[in-house]
């Protein structure tokens, strides 16, 4: 450039500046007043250094050519793959455009490049060329240093921007080409901001909102089974909003909780990492990480992992910001193993490559970056004028071959810069269609183009892109949302690296069984609040975490309702083994082979036998004296209770039903009431002739063996009527009782089969007995002192006391089982074998000593001297005289000789 140039161009940007009443010098000054561009800057010169293609329609481009610059310089090292192949995508794709007959035919697209430096407040400072033309410069009071007016060159006008890369600079530039209504598509900028219309109204873009990828990434979260995990973002537009892209669609879907979420400082200190690690171990179980980041906090996460000895630990899902990159895990894979990442669906643009691959330092000139490149990519220093050569670098011969003399891979965004050239290209030739048909080359009303109605036909577009999938957009400029899911593999692979396991279209496809974790394992790792509960057992969640509960066991008789709460089963069922509904509850009884029966079947056998025996005896000896003198007539009425009292064991112990209920009310009592009754009017029978003896010769009445049937069964009848009356108010029925053995454990609950026999109306049905048995004593008690050989005063008197004390031990027993499991059995066992006891004492010290005399000692069997009522009287006197005497002696020794007569 001659002095005279830069002399013109000078004042044209100090017309720019001086002309404080236009929206550029206005713009400029604000910036620097508000400090959004460091003054440092400004004193280098507003003038960008770009890349200008000559062209009847120019569209403008903003790639991120160099890094961040450390403080003060805006500017740092060349970037070849996010920088370089991006701006050469543009540059290849402007070839194919214009090389095209049939795109916009008869007209050259050309370019104005900026570089943003990744840098969003740069790239604003670098934008303001593409608003130039639109800006009405005031140059009245501007001169140059010659006094003449300044030459300003007419500055190509950008109908049109391809760009930018990171969405904190598309927000950035959208800004301020809303101002101007120049239309811009960017090729990678994915916050879900900028699909707000009203704010961003001319932005467009040819890859989907992170919106979708966040959609995408729950899918897979829940894909995998996880619903605890913690997320990690970058400070700046894509990291925040893609994180709040996530929790909004995670919270909207439902089952998946965030155990914490982490920002990474845009200017993170000394250690922040290790911090972030150290916090996300405060909830280990919440191995998932979800993380929208940068590539070098990507990279400085998995160094503080690995420094905290957590390789394996953490499970990453990546954004697109990671996506199949190897830069941000270089030396770090395995830490990295096992990441699930996410890439829109691209393609490796074949043209590209054999378009780049020929680039070269002399067919390459229009690139004024391509040097620095060259040098970065091949590792060499040019000899420049101006720029000392390094002695300890090689020198660069020119000769060197992309690819060949040095790794190359296609950067993946590649195909979505030549996507969105194309689109804009698209969107030009059909308003060209439209208000210039026929016309060749740009007619008058696409000179200049209206912003506003090229953003019309933008959202109209609909072609195949570069890799033949279909490029559109939606009403908020965004493209559809297609993802290729990768997983970093590392073990048991011939071809360590970034392995296609899934896409997402609208939908999420994932390969589970081609996915493989950390040492090769096979198993998807848990990423869990809380583990499932084991069956039969909810969920008691934990309040304000709808991922993390407490299992709590359904206990008792209680099932599994839903996963949140139990429910008790029916009354006559149990729960399941694993307590997921009920089942019927076993029906028991008492059966003829338990050791709860068998004792009292013995004993009830063994008691009839002997009762037999007796009965049989006495019919065939019915007239001998033995016989007689025990009052045969109540010997067959009490013999007859005996027998009913062993025979009742087999009714109890019998499978109920309504013929065994009705005769077990009937019998229970019965044998005991005919018993007593009989046993009772012998006892009365003989206190009253004695005691009448005492008063009078004369003999009571009622003594005669008609008398005594009379009066027993008189007894017996009062018994037989509350036993019918008892039919009548309650008839007999079987019922199965589920509260009897129903223990802790429902697997040994049973529902038991018996009588509708209360332990109330099972005593009731016994008092009658019981009182008659009192009574029995009471006189028996009161007859202790007539002679032992008048008749069976004494025996009785022995055999009611005995039964008294059976009774007694039967009352403790029987209650004391009210509780227990066994009660069924306990108490039938206990009241069978006491009533055969009391039956047995009763056989056994009145029948069974004359059984023996009658057929052991048939000679003692004889007829004795019969004595009146007054000698059976005095012998009673003088018996009862002898023994209150014998009571007088100092040893209290008396002996009576009794006599055996009658």
């Amino acid at each position: 450039m001659t002095s005279e140039d830069r002399s013109s161009h000078q004042c044209s940007w100090l017309g720019l500046l001086c002309g404080h009443r236009t929206w550029a010098g206005l713009l400029w000054v604000l910036l620097l007043l508000l400090g959004t561009i460091p003054s440092s800057w400004a004193q280098q010169g507003p003038t960008p250094q770009s890349i200008k293609i000559e062209g009847d329609i120019t569209l403008g481009g903003l790639f991120p050519i160099h890094s961040r610059g450390p403080a003060g310089v805006p500017c740092g090292e060349v970037k070849r793959e996010k920088g370089i192949h991006r701006l050469e995508a543009m540059l290849y794709a402007l070839d194919q455009i214009n090389s095209d007959p049939d795109l916009l035919p008869n007209i050259t697209l050309g370019a104005r490049i900026l570089d943003t430096c990744s840098r969003d407040t740069y790239a604003l400072e670098q934008s303001l060329t593409f608003v130039q033309a639109l800006i009405q410069k005031d140059t009245s009071d501007v001169r140059c240093s010659n006094g003449e007016p300044p030459i300003i060159p007419k500055p190509e006008r950008v109908v049109g921007v391809i760009g930018a890369s990171g969405s904190a600079v598309s927000i950035m530039v959208a800004n301020v080409l809303r101002l101007f209504s120049i239309p811009q598509i960017s090729y990678a900028s994915t916050a879900p901001e900028l699909s707000d219309k009203s704010r961003y109204e001319f932005f467009s873009r040819v890859v989907p909102p992170d919106s979708y990828q966040a959609q995408a990434m729950v899918d897979i979260v829940k894909a995998m089974g996880w619903n605890y995990v913690s997320t990690l973002a970058s400070e700046g537009n894509y990291g925040e909003s893609g994180v709040d892209a996530f929790l909004q669609i995670s919270r909207e879907a439902g089952g998946v909780c965030i155990a914490q979420s982490i920002k990474i400082p845009r200017e993170p200190r000394f250690g922040e990492f290790d911090k972030i690690i150290k916090r996300l171990m405060e909830t280990s179980n919440a191995r998932g990480v979800i993380i929208f980041a940068n590539e070098d906090d990507i990279k400085r996460v998995l160094q503080a992992a690995k420094i905290a000895n957590l390789t394996g630990h953490f499970l990453f899902v990546g954004s697109d910001s990671w996506g199949a990159k190897s830069s941000p895990i270089q030396e770090l894979e395995e830490v990295a193993e096992g990441a699930v990442t996410i890439l829109p669906k691209r393609a490796s643009i074949d043209g590209f490559d054999q378009y780049f691959s020929t680039r070269s330092l002399e067919n390459n000139r229009r690139n004024i970056w391509f040097a620095e490149f060259w040098e970065d990519d091949f590792k060499c220093k040019l000899t420049r004028p101006g720029i000392k050569y390094e002695p300890g670098r090689r020198k660069c011969t020119g000769e060197e071959r992309i690819s060949e003399d040095s790794q190359y891979e296609q950067e993946g965004k590649v195909q979505f810069v030549i996507d969105a050239v194309y689109a804009m290209a698209h969107a030009l030739h059909s308003m060209h269609l439209d208000l210039c048909p026929g016309y060749m080359g740009v007619c008058e009303k696409m000179d200049p183009v209206e912003g506003q109605m090229l953003l019309q036909y933008i959202h109209a577009v609909s072609f195949n892109g570069s890799a033949g999938t279909g490029v559109m957009f939606n009403e908020n400029g965004d493209a559809p949302g297609r993802y290729d899911i990768f997983q970093y593999q590392l073990s048991n692979v011939t071809n360590p690296g970034y392995k296609d396991i899934g896409q997402w279209t609208n939908h999420l496809r994932l390969n589970a069984e081609e996915m493989q974790w950390s040492g090769g394992d096979r198993k998807i790792p848990e990423s869990v609040c809380s583990f499932p509960c084991e069956s039969g057992e909810r969920k008691k969640m934990v309040k304000g975490v709808p991922c993390c509960w407490h299992c709590e066991f359904c206990d008792g008789y209680q099932y599994l309702l839903d996963e949140f709460s139990c429910d008790m089963c029916p009354f006559d069922m149990r729960p399941f083994k694993n307590r997921t509904g009920c089942r019927d509850t076993p029906i028991i009884k008492l059966e003829w082979s338990s050791p709860w029966a068998i004792i009292p079947v013995f004993l009830a056998i063994m008691g009839i036998l002997a009762t037999t025996g007796c009965i049989v005896t006495f019919i065939r000896f019915n007239d001998t004296p033995i016989v007689r003198a025990s009052g045969r007539e109540l010997s067959y009425v009490l013999l007859t209770g005996i027998f009913l009292i062993y025979l009742i064991t087999f009714l109890m112990i019998a499978e109920p039903s309504t013929a065994v209920c009705a005769f077990r009310r009937l019998l229970l009592g019965l044998g005991m009431c005919i018993s007593y009754s009989a046993m009772l009017t012998k006892t009365n029978r003989i206190y009253r002739i004695f005691e009448q003896g005492k008063k009078s010769v004369t003999p009571p009445k009622f003594i005669s063996p008609g008398s005594q049937l009379i009066i027993t069964f008189i007894l017996i009848s009062v018994q037989l009527l509350g036993v019918f009356i008892w039919f009548g108010v309650m008839p007999p029925h079987t019922i199965i009782d589920y509260e009897e053995q129903k223990p802790p454990n429902p697997e040994f609950a049973r529902g038991v089969l018996k009588c509708d026999m209360s332990d109330l109306s099972l005593i009731l049905c016994l008092s009658y007995s019981i009182v008659l048995m009192i009574t029995c004593t009471v006189y028996a008690v009161k007859s202790r002192g007539v002679p032992e050989t008048f008749n069976e005063a004494k025996p009785i008197g022995f055999t009611m006391y005995t039964t008294c004390i059976v009774w007694l031990a039967f009352v403790p027993i029987f209650f004391g089982t009210a509780q227990s499991t066994e009660k069924m059995f306990i108490q039938t066992t206990t009241l069978t074998v006491s009533m055969s006891l009391s039956a047995t004492v009763s056989l056994g010290m009145l029948y069974i000593p004359k059984v023996y005399v009658i057929i052991f000692h048939p000679e003692q069997n004889v007829q004795k001297r019969k004595r009146s009522f007054k000698a059976v009287v005095q012998a009673a006197t003088v018996s009862t005289h002898l023994s209150q005497k014998s009571n007088d002696k100092p040893n209290g020794e008396s002996k009576i000789v009794p006599d055996r007569s009658q």
